[in-house]
């Protein structure tokens, strides 16, 4: 039998150096300050000579809905065709980054279900035990780049900041043995947000990308 997907044995990679990202994204809008969060994010590491690869969830039609088929405690289960499809195009990817906005200060449902089905097991884990055993995805980066219509200030006192890091770095990227970067949320992004306040935004993107994975950097987690 042929190890999982997630099983190739990967070699890490410092920053700095030439690394392929897979960048995740769930927006409905093509146009949205998400999708273009993600274009700034594919446009300054291609410039550093890193190799990126988008998914766009809703361009896909991504189905999020966990089959009864893929569920991993059932003798006869097996992953879906799409599923397979995606893991082989992750595969040899050394960054995963999501890129979403908040929705009632959580992921979108398509996002959350891109993770279930995209990265359970044989893929993120290899074993189904509590906390997820046998992480498959050990020296990879993990990174996820929000945007919210409130404040920061708000989120916080909601817990929805903590929430977020507890989801997706303490749970998410641990069970699958990844590297997880320090989340990088936008605020106060609303519909007719001046285009100087955008750009700064994107340029304020940049520089944090360029400080975990751009020429020389050291900055490891």
């Amino acid at each position: 039998m042929e190890p999982p997907v997630g099983a190739i044995v990967h070699s890490y990679r410092a920053q700095g150096e030439s690394m392929k990202h897979a960048v995740i994204v769930g927006h409905p809008d093509p146009a949205s300050f998400t999708k273009a969060l993600a274009k700034t994010y594919a446009d300054c590491l291609s410039a550093c000579g890193h190799t990126i690869i988008e998914r766009d969830l809703y361009r896909l039609d991504f189905d999020p809905r966990l089959k009864l088929s893929e569920m991993p405690d059932r003798p006869d289960w097996a992953p879906a065709a799409d599923v397979e499809a995606e893991r082989r195009l992750l595969s040899d990817a050394d960054v995963f980054a999501f890129v979403y906005p908040l929705w009632f200060n959580s992921p979108p449902a398509i996002v959350k279900g891109y993770i279930e089905r995209v990265f359970g097991a044989g893929f993120g884990y290899g074993r189904l035990t509590a906390g997820g055993q046998e992480p498959l995805l050990t020296n990879r980066h993990f990174i996820h780049i929000t945007a919210s219509g409130s404040s920061s200030a708000w989120l916080n006192e909601l817990g929805a900041t903590g929430s977020a890091r507890t989801l997706f770095e303490d749970t998410f990227a641990r069970a699958c043995g990844m590297r997880a970067r320090p989340h990088i949320h936008f605020d106060n992004i609303v519909p007719g947000l001046e285009p100087r306040w955008v750009a700064q935004n994107l340029k304020t993107l940049e520089t944090q990308l360029l400080k975990y994975f751009g020429p020389g950097c050291t900055n490891l987690t």
